[in-house]
């Protein structure tokens, strides 16, 4: 649909200078192609939402489980579990940690910990460090839909880099940042993956659900 010339002046006022200069760019300085780009952004960024929070729903509760196999249902609570978590130096580098601990001072049930924790901290959980303690043993009961063809520690590896692509993805979306130059057929494929790993037929619900595939043809 066409805007109006007071949202072709006022639109990209609102969205910013320095912001709007990367919809531009991108359309060869035409103002209204630009703000077709832009919302186009906004409808595929909004999209994103299903997979990804199907995915991490889905990616969380698999490894609570595993989790909970080696050390409990009260595991948040759990020092020896806490010890085994890394922790990286640096002031400023995610520490899952002290992420738990934090949570789990102020919420009364694992369930609630769960919700509560980053995204981060369910990715931490898939390096090596945890290959003797958790994976060798419960990996495949957890997440039974991965490669039979790959070694735990392949299919480990392979959750761990793309949940931090997936995570990079969802923290861009969560700062309105554009992700229009990205190869969102690639993203969208890690995301499904992730799920089937977990279950197969949440995977095919998801994909039921999305609107995503379906705007990538759409865009300007």
């Amino acid at each position: 649909m066409p805007f109006s010339q007071d949202e072709i002046h006022e639109l990209p006022i609102v969205i910013s200078a320095p912001r709007f200069a990367t919809y531009l760019q991108a359309m060869g300085n035409d103002r209204e192609q630009a703000l077709a780009l832009y919302e186009w952004n906004l409808d595929l960024s909004a999209a994103l939402i299903v997979p990804l929070q199907v995915c991490e729903v889905a990616v969380r509760n698999g490894v609570a489980e595993a989790i909970e196999r080696v050390h409990g249902a009260n595991w948040p609570w759990n020092n020896g579990f806490i010890r085994s978590l890394p922790r990286p130096k640096g002031r400023f580098r995610y520490n899952p940690a002290i992420d738990l601990q934090t949570c789990a001072a102020s919420l009364p049930t694992t369930g609630k910990v769960i919700a509560e924790l980053k995204f981060a901290f369910w990715e931490t959980l898939f390096t090596a460090g945890q290959d003797s303690r958790i994976w060798n043993a419960h990996f495949r009961a957890c997440f039974p839909g991965a490669p039979p063809a790959q070694t735990i520690a392949q299919c480990r590896a392979t959750a761990h880099a793309d949940l931090r692509i997936i995570r990079l993805l969802r923290n861009r979306i969560a700062h309105h940042e554009p992700v229009f130059t990205r190869n969102i057929d690639d993203d969208y494929q890690r995301i499904h993956d992730m799920i089937a790993w977990r279950s197969q037929i949440a995977a095919a619900w998801m994909d039921g659900k999305q609107s995503v595939l379906a705007l990538l043809a759409t865009k300007p």
